[in-house]
C-alpha cells in the first residue's frame, strides 16, 4: 500500500511540529498566524516552504533551490 502524499499540512502535523519548537518559536509562528487571520497550519507551511524556496507560498509550489 502506497502512502497518499499530502500538498498541505495537516492540522494535526501542524500541531504536532508546533509542540517541537522552542517556546519563543512558537510563539512568533501563533503571533504571525493571528495577524494575518490564518491557521497555524498555513503559517508553518509558509514559513517551511519559504526556507526551501523564497519564491514559494507553500508545500505546493515550492522547488528546493530554485529561490537562491
Amino acid at each position: 500500500m502506497q502512502a497518499k502524499l499530502q500538498e498541505q499540512l495537516s492540522p494535526a502535523d501542524a500541531e504536532v511540529i508546533l509542540g517541537r519548537l522552542p517556546e519563543r518559536i512558537q510563539a512568533a509562528l501563533i503571533a504571525r498566524a493571528a495577524e494575518i487571520e490564518y491557521p497555524i497550519a498555513a503559517v508553518i507551511e509558509m514559513a517551511i516552504a519559504s526556507f526551501l524556496d523564497t519564491e514559494a507560498l507553500g508545500f505546493v509550489d515550492c522547488k528546493p533551490g530554485r529561490g537562491q
